[in-house]
């Protein structure tokens, strides 16, 4: 389990935590450009977003990538 948690560079953030790094890096604008989804594009909010990240695993994938490419 510690390997686990030395080799995943997710372990210990929240979605919440990623989102808000993203936007507060991007803003929802650029984020919107960079993941074209709705809730990225239309009337943006963390809530929103979370709600619609929990339910799409294929967007979060994309939030998830995102945020480890910027952090390389």
């Amino acid at each position: 389990m510690d390997n686990e948690k030395q080799t995943n560079p997710l372990h210990g953030m929240t979605l919440e935590k990623i989102l808000n790094n993203l936007v507060e890096n991007y803003g929802w604008e650029e984020l919107g450009r960079r993941i074209n989804i709705r809730c990225f594009n239309h009337d943006p909010s963390i809530k929103s977003s979370l709600k619609f990240l929990r339910k799409n695993e294929w967007a979060r994938k994309k939030v998830n990538r995102l945020f480890l490419e910027r952090n390389d």
